[in-house]
Formats: structure tokens, sequence, C-alpha cells
């Protein structure tokens, strides 16, 4: 029953979580009641799924020009924002970009008004500024009362302009030495870009949002595996196997649900290295570093089960010495870089309530049974005639 509980809490999760952000068409969604300055007016619109953006324009097919206005909150005050279209990936390099904020003037003072640079990104450092593949004219930018950065600009796409286009947005908190700071790496910073179909008039969540399903489904596989699949199993062989007429049953159920944890738990940790290797320049290296010791030390405990000394061996308490050490250093582990997981994604908070319970219920199940199980060994050596003193407890627990 509990496993196939958890394989319905996995469905379920598997379903939610990897659904995309909605991209809301144009016209529609909150990007409809915003207004610009110098009565700059647009044909189209859409609220973007990542930072609060939103992206504004009109489409001329037959000149091939995109008037743009771009809004979104800076990270922090005297931070920058940008926008950009990419013409050869979905991602940051190869972006050509507009990026707004409190930049010096050309003469070098000090930064005031806000104002737009160009920039054509090779790599994952934006570098320095200077033309772009799309003839850029018109470029302004103006921070409002609202503490959100309006970005306009005019881009001349000639034969990029016919399709769908890829765009990545970003959000940063200084400006410093007049360049933009580096940004954040937060989950929403990472998946900032969709596909924006000029013809259509529609924005979807794009690559963006293929790696934000990656994400959450590496997390979902994680939390069932390791953070729900490998505590059941240890509770039934903690628990079960103190009544007798629980054996072998217990061990089944326990190895059922070890094996099954494993295995899920192996996607969850593959998917992780498929994520890093596309996430150049991006490490988290606590979770990574807890994650490769939970995958290490739940591997040694599979295969310990094929070294399992028979109940009379001599060598049989030292086995089960360490396997509890380790199948409990697993688990804590297991669920420390859960919310370490949950930190990175920045998952909503109903999500993060909802492991916190049934971890919570996990461990009040555990509790009960402990306060049962120690009854059942007590009474059992009573009638028995032993004390814990002397010879082996029957009921395991003792050990």
């Amino acid at each position: 029953m509990a496993v196939a509980g958890a394989g319905a809490v996995l469905a379920l999760v598997l379903t939610v979580l990897a659904a995309p952000p909605p991209a809301h068409a144009a016209g529609g969604g909150r990007c409809a009641g915003e207004s610009f300055s110098a009565n700059r007016a647009y044909a189209a619109c859409s609220d973007l799924p990542r930072l609060g953006a939103s992206v504004h324009w009109t489409y001329d097919r037959a000149s091939g020009d995109l008037s743009v206005a771009f809004v979104v909150a800076p990270a922090a005050p005297g931070g920058w924002v940008a926008w950009a279209l990419n013409p050869s990936g979905d991602g940051m390099p190869g972006a050509q970009a507009l990026v707004a904020g409190p930049f010096p003037d050309d003469g070098g003072g000090a930064a005031s008004a806000w104002s737009v640079r160009t920039y054509n990104v090779s790599g994952y450092a934006l570098g320095d500024p200077g033309p772009i593949a799309f003839p850029a004219s018109d470029l302004a930018a103006e921070l409002g009362a609202d503490g959100r950065a309006r970005v306009y600009g005019r881009l001349r796409l000639g034969p990029y302009g016919a399709g769908v286009l890829n765009q990545v947005w970003q959000v940063g908190a200084a400006v410093t030495g007049g360049a933009p700071a580096p940004h954040a790496m937060g989950a929403d910073n990472l998946a900032a870009k969709a596909k924006l179909d000029l013809l259509r008039s529609t924005t979807a969540a794009a690559g963006a949002d293929s790696a934000t399903q990656k994400r959450n489904i590496h997390g979902a596989l994680n939390a069932v595996s390791w953070g729900v699949l490998l505590p059941t199993g240890a509770i039934f062989a903690r628990y079960l196997k103190t009544f007798k007429s629980a054996d072998p049953a217990w061990f089944y159920l326990h190895v059922t649900c070890q094996l099954i944890g494993y295995g899920v738990g192996v996607s969850g940790w593959a998917t992780g290295i498929n994520l890093g290797k596309e996430s150049k320049g991006v490490t988290y290296t606590d979770h990574r570093n807890i994650g490769i010791a939970v995958f290490a030390l739940g591997t040694l405990q599979v295969l310990a089960l094929f070294l399992r000394p028979k109940k009379e061996h001599k060598y049989r308490a030292y086995w089960n010495m360490y396997h509890h050490s380790v199948g409990y250093t697993v688990i804590v582990l297991g669920v420390v870089n859960i919310f370490k997981g949950m930190g990175i994604l920045g998952v909503e908070q109903r999500w993060r309530t909802a492991y916190i319970a049934a971890v919570c219920v996990l461990a009040v199940a555990a509790a009960a049974l402990e306060a049962v199980t120690w009854g059942v060994v007590v009474r059992r050596r009573k009638a028995e005639g032993k004390t814990f003193g002397g010879a082996p407890a029957n009921g395991h627990l003792p050990h």
C-alpha cells in the first residue's frame, strides 16, 4: 500500500511540476494594462513566465522592423535589466541584447538617468557593449515610480522576422564600474527564456521551460525516492519485524521499498548529472556533493544486500551496524538535499509545505511505532523472564 501510495504521489508531482508556466496570449493578462510614456503603444504583449517581466511589440512585416518595450523590475535599486533575441540558440550565448541601467554617460560622468546599451553576447559573460546583429534605433529606458524599468527600442530583424524567435531576459542587482554586475543564479534567472512568435502575436515558454521541466522532474524523482520511499522502507524494517506474524513480509516490504526507491533515485541522480552538463558555468556545489554522497552510499546499501550474512553468522552483528548506520545517513542526507534543491528551484511554498507535511507524517508514524514496538518487546521479555542485560532481545529494537 505504501509503495502504491508513493507511486501515486510521484505521478501527481511529475504531472504538476512538469507543466510549463502559463504564457499569456497577446493582449491578455497583466501586460494589457500597461501604459508607456511619449504616447507609445504596441499591437501585442505577453506576460513572460519568469521574473515578473512582460514584453510589448509591434511587428511590421513589410519592413521587418520590430518595435519593442520590455518591462521588469531590476533585482535591486541601482540594478539593471536586459532583454534579447537570440537567432542561434535559446540561451545567453548568441543573444543580441538590449541592456538598460543607470550607466554613466559617454563622458564617463556619474550615473543618473537610465540609458540603453547593446551587447552581442558570445558566451556566458556579457562582454563589452557594441553593435548587434539586428540594427537598433530609438533606444530609450526609464525607471518608473513603481520601481519597474521600461526599455524601448526598434530592431531591424530582416529575414529573422519570418518565424519564431528565441528571447531571453534578465535582471541584475548592481552596476559596478559603469558595467552591469553579474546577475543571480536562481531558478527564475536561469529559466528566463521563451519563444516569441511575431506572426501569431503570442509567446510560448520554450527551451526555458524544457530546462525547467527537467529540473522539476529531477526534484520530484529525488523527493519521492530518497525522501519518501527510503524512509518508508526503513520504517518497515525497524518496526514490523518486531511482530512475529509479519515475518518475512516485513523483509520483502523493506527490500521492495528500498529497491524501487533506489531505482527512482538513480533516475533522479542521472537527470541531475545531465542538468549539470547542460548548465555550463552554473554549479551548486553543496547540492551536487551531497547528491553524489547519497548516490554512492545508496549504491553501497544495494550491493550490501548481496553480502548479507545469515542470522547465525558471527559477522552478522557487524553487518547490521554497517547497514543501519549507512541507511540512516542516506535518509538524513537525502532529506537535507531535497530542501537544498527546493531552494535552488525556488519552488512554491505549497510544495515545500507538502513535503514538510510528508516528512512529519513519517516522523510521527515512526515515533508512534517506536513506542508500540518497545511495549511489545518489554512485555515479551517479561513473559520470557529475561532482561535487556541478558540475552539478545527477540524484538530487535535494543540493537
